[in-house]
């Protein structure tokens, strides 16, 4: 299976490689003033649901999911153990990851057909249904023999909106193996990730609020 390349915004000509040493050349904060290349995530949409029939008439609002910490940003995070956050230098998202998460849950559901209306916020003063996540992994891992996982997980519930009830919950995880922490070669490793983890989520928001799709 080919998944597209992310679309790259050049902001400093040339891509700085680097090896896993240790991770001597990741940096914590990286330095201000330095322009950085930005990627995004560009899912395959034959991956995600279809609409088995026409649209169901409901509306569903996709919060932007919470995180905490070290993943509040538009930096990409590589941890070279549990209890070390870092950054990958020279190179960050085209958004913050929270809004990168809900944008592609967003089109993903929407590109399905199988709902009348699906956004960011409701149409009038309420939707039928939420989606509320909470985003607790979106980084790379360094292990053993030159080996990077890239770790994704989601928390999702789905809140009625007519009396704020939470009628299902449920955890996503998916992960993608990257050979190296070359810039390109770890987003396209979160791609591979991503292209797991969105379709999953929105094929289960649809199917618990009762939307026709296909399997």
């Amino acid at each position: 299976m080919t998944f597209p390349l992310p679309r790259r915004i050049f902001l400093l000509s040339g891509l700085a490689t680097f090896g896993l040493g240790g991770c001597s050349a990741i940096s914590a904060l990286g330095d201000a003033t330095t322009p950085l290349d930005a990627y995004d995530l560009a899912l395959d949409l034959a991956l995600g649901p279809r609409a088995s029939g026409g649209a169901l008439a409901r509306s569903l609002v996709v919060e932007l999911p919470e995180v905490a910490g070290a993943l509040d940003t538009d930096r990409i995070l590589i941890r070279p153990n549990p209890l070390q956050a870092q950054y990958l230098p020279e190179a960050r998202w085209t958004d913050p990851a929270p809004q990168l998460v809900q944008r592609l849950l967003v089109r993903n559901i929407e590109d399905s057909g199988a709902l009348r209306y699906v956004g960011t916020r409701p149409l009038g003063a309420a939707g039928d249904f939420a989606l509320i996540s909470r985003l607790t992994d979106f980084q790379a891992e360094v292990g053993v023999v030159d080996i990077v996982t890239i770790r994704l997980r989601l928390s999702a519930r789905l809140v009625r909106e007519t009396d704020s009830s939470v009628i299902a919950s449920r955890v996503f995880e998916a992960t993608a193996v990257a050979p190296s922490t070359d810039p390109l070669t770890l987003v396209q490793a979160f791609n591979i990730a991503a292209a797991i983890l969105i379709p999953q989520t929105s094929r289960w928001a649809l199917s618990t609020i009762g939307a026709r799709i296909s399997a």
